[in-house]
């Protein structure tokens, strides 16, 4: 297990408390977690060590919403994450620890700016841009992104989110989708982290000592969701998410 001080391991507790909270919520939130991450780990290793912890969360997520969702939707865009997820893998492979820091930093920022692109695509409501957002073309643009982003930060849920909210799902369809497509993705990147040698002994066994502030963060999502103010505390997660990021690029 590595060797890190107090303050890092709060910070890395709140971060998978905040990971099982995105997966059962909100979730833009684990922005945050791979900032964090990424703060008190080398850049390289922290997407290893994090990888774990995100599909803790997400097999919690499929047993609470795994009856909704939309395979048509998630098929159509799983080939292209697949090209993605390898594209990010070549990219992980070549690049020193700085580049990788800088790059989780320029991920973040850039999926705060999709992020308040998908807030003003749901309050314009034109059904035909959404009809084009589900074609198999842009399927194939937000799939390769989703992938790639996701293999070099785990940070593919906005674009996501974003193709998935164009798809007019309703809300637990949405959530059934997400929470699978996750499962699979997170689990297809497994092996490649492996590969690099991004996970191992060592940040295996700091994610057994964190995977029961991923259970209570998830639990916490659960009963919070219904009572927060959303607008609020999304526009809070954007803040801290863009100040990570550009801590990240420094």
């Amino acid at each position: 297990m590595p060797e890190l001080t107090a303050t890092s391991w709060l910070l890395l507790a709140v971060a998978a408390l905040l990971v099982g909270f995105a997966k059962t919520a909100i979730g833009g939130v684990a922005a945050i977690s791979v900032a964090l991450f990424a703060i008190v780990l080398p850049a390289k290793e922290s997407t290893g060590a994090l990888l774990p912890l995100l599909l803790v969360g997400d097999l919690v997520a499929v047993r609470t919403y795994r009856a909704h969702a939309h395979w048509p939707t998630l098929l159509r865009l799983m080939p292209a994450v697949v090209v993605g997820v390898v594209a990010g893998y070549l990219f992980v492979d070549r690049v020193d620890d700085v580049v990788m820091r800088r790059t989780i930093g320029g991920v973040l920022l850039a999926l705060v700016a999709v992020h308040l692109a998908q807030r003003w695509r749901a309050r314009s409501r034109a059904r035909a841009d959404a009809a084009r957002a589900t074609g198999r073309l842009r399927a194939g643009g937000y799939g390769v992104l989703a992938g790639f982003t996701t293999m070099v930060a785990n940070a593919g849920g906005s674009v996501t989110s974003l193709y998935l909210l164009a798809a007019r799902l309703g809300v637990l369809g949405f959530l059934g989708t997400t929470a699978w497509f996750f499962l699979v993705v997170n689990a297809f990147k497994l092996p490649f982290s492996l590969a690099l040698g991004l996970v191992g002994t060592s940040s295996l066994a700091m994610d057994a000592v964190l995977v029961p502030a991923v259970l209570v963060g998830a639990g916490l999502g659960r009963v919070v969701i219904r009572r927060i103010d959303q607008s609020r505390f999304e526009g809070a997660v954007l803040a801290v998410t863009v100040l990570s990021g550009l801590n990240l690029l420094r």
